[in-house]
C-alpha cells in the first residue's frame, strides 16, 4: 500500500446546518477516497438528514468524530454552507496540528468567516466547478505527501 493510499482523511461538511450540498460532499468524498480512507464518508450520504441522526446520541457522535479527527492525517472541509459543527472541527484540527483545507464556493452577498479565512492553520480555496475542486484537492494532497516523504527521510 502506498503512502497516499494509507492516508486517513477527515471530511467535514454541514449536516444539521443544512444538507443542500450533500451531493457535492458525496462527489468530493468519492474523489478523496482515491487517495486514502475517508473516515467520515457518511457526511455525503444523501439519506442523512438535517436531524443528524448518524449515531446513537450527541455525546457518541462527538466522541466518535473526535477519535476520527485525532487519527486522521489531514482534514478537508467544504464550508460554503455555514455549520457550527464544522467550525468546531476546524478549530480542533488546527489545535491538533492537522493540515487543513477549506473549500468554498463564493456566494453573492456572503463572505467566508474571518475565523476560517484568517486562520494561519487553514488553507482556503475558492472553487466554482467540481473539476476545480478536484484539482485543488489533488494539489493539496500531493503537496502533503511530498512533505511527509521529506519528513520521513524517504527519497
Amino acid at each position: 500500500m502506498s503512502a497516499m493510499q494509507s492516508l486517513k482523511i477527515y471530511f467535514a461538511g454541514s449536516i444539521r446546518g443544512g444538507r443542500g450540498d450533500a451531493a457535492r460532499y458525496q462527489e468530493l468524498i468519492q474523489f478523496l477516497a482515491t487517495f486514502g480512507t475517508v473516515l467520515t464518508e457518511h457526511v455525503g450520504d444523501p439519506e442523512l438528514t438535517e436531524a443528524g441522526d448518524d449515531g446513537p446520541n450527541d455525546p457518541a457522535i462527538h466522541d466518535r468524530d473526535m477519535t476520527w479527527l485525532r487519527s486522521c492525517a489531514l482534514m478537508v472541509a467544504e464550508v460554503t454552507l455555514p455549520s457550527l459543527g464544522v467550525g468546531y472541527e476546524l478549530g480542533w484540527a488546527c489545535a491538533l496540528g492537522k493540515p487543513v483545507l477549506a473549500l468554498y464556493r463564493p456566494q453573492p452577498g456572503k463572505r467566508l468567516s474571518a475565523m476560517v479565512a484568517g486562520s494561519p492553520g487553514i488553507v482556503t480555496a475558492e472553487y466554482a466547478t467540481a473539476h476545480q475542486a478536484r484539482e485543488i484537492l489533488r494539489g493539496f494532497i500531493v503537496a502533503l505527501q511530498k512533505r511527509l516523504e521529506i519528513g520521513s527521510g524517504a527519497t
